[in-house]
């Protein structure tokens, strides 16, 4: 944001931005959607948060580095639980949802809702 020390408060909050893929900026710069923190009163810092889809691009990249390789490249029973995690945070509400997944995990869509069929399948007889 600028040169000047970072302020305790900024700190404690940057993973969790960072985890959103969402922007911190200034206060004095923040947009009608921004989020603007307060700590003690005093403005601190603004949370710009993304768009839905470039959330789901931000998950998939972390996903990605967690792995270590590309989704592409993992195996099967990986990318079950790559979609079961999607499903959780939400990827499939976002629309075209399945077929970004699908293109990251190498897979069809086809393939993609027979995972959520079969996780949803296992729900239901646990």
């Amino acid at each position: 944001m600028s040169g000047e020390p970072e302020h305790p408060f900024i700190a404690a909050v940057r993973p969790l931005v960072d985890a959103m893929g969402a922007e911190m900026v200034v206060p004095s710069e923040a947009a009608g959607d921004d989020v603007v923190l307060k700590w003690e009163g005093e403005e601190v810092v603004a949370v710009r948060l993304p768009h839905l889809s470039d959330s789901l691009d931000h998950i998939l990249a972390e996903l990605e580095r967690r792995h270590g390789i590309p989704l592409a490249q993992l195996d099967r029973r990986t990318k079950q639980s790559v979609v079961r995690i999607l499903e959780v945070r939400g990827a499939f509400t976002v629309r075209h949802g399945v077929e970004t997944v699908a293109g990251a995990l190498g897979v069809s869509r086809f393939t993609v809702y027979n995972y959520l069929n079969r996780e949803s399948a296992r729900r239901a007889e646990g």
